[in-house]
């Protein structure tokens, strides 16, 4: 089992009592490539994207378990990071697929990882090292459709450009 879904268990596990029924978090970034391929490279965060269905005391709670410097950061060497919706590089409608397996085992979360595509195409606009990475991982285990970057990328291109981050 990857190191990244023992990150999301030992949450889930020490999760507690919750009456808003299964928390959906949708992961972005290196870790929804890692959640859903057998790639696996050093990542300090596990990157969730705020929604309107992440609660204010889910965020909090999330960031009390596992935020940067708590004990599960400590344990896995990774912590979670909240990202503003309108920050990653994204189509205007980016795809998410869930994690049917990886569900089956939490009580209190509900995984939904960004896809492959969509991941490279964010990726894009910053265009680290680490970035540049995962881009070349992802391309040479074929997992990115030439016809389909360029597609999702003139998507965000124009989902940028129509609210002016462009």
């Amino acid at each position: 089992m990857p190191l990244i879904n023992d990150f999301f268990i030992d949450i889930d596990r020490r999760w507690g009592a919750s009456s808003e029924g299964k928390i959906p978090l949708r992961i972005i970034g290196s870790s929804a490539l890692m959640l859903q391929t057998n790639y696996e490279r050093g990542t300090k965060d596990s990157d969730v994207l705020e929604t309107t269905d992440l609660s204010v005391r889910a965020k909090e709670r999330l960031i009390e378990l596992a935020g940067q410097g708590t004990e599960l950061h400590l344990r896995h060497n990774m912590y979670l990071e909240l990202v503003f919706s309108g920050l990653p590089f994204l189509p205007q409608k980016a795809v998410y697929h869930r994690l049917n397996d990886l569900n089956a085992e939490l009580h209190h979360l509900e995984l939904e990882v960004l896809d492959i595509v969509d991941v490279v195409v964010s990726k894009l606009k910053r265009f680290h090292s680490n970035d540049r990475s995962d881009i070349e991982a992802m391309i040479e285990k074929g997992l990115v459709p030439h016809d389909r970057l360029v597609s999702r990328f003139r998507e965000a291109v124009d989902y940028y450009e129509g609210v002016g981050l462009i």
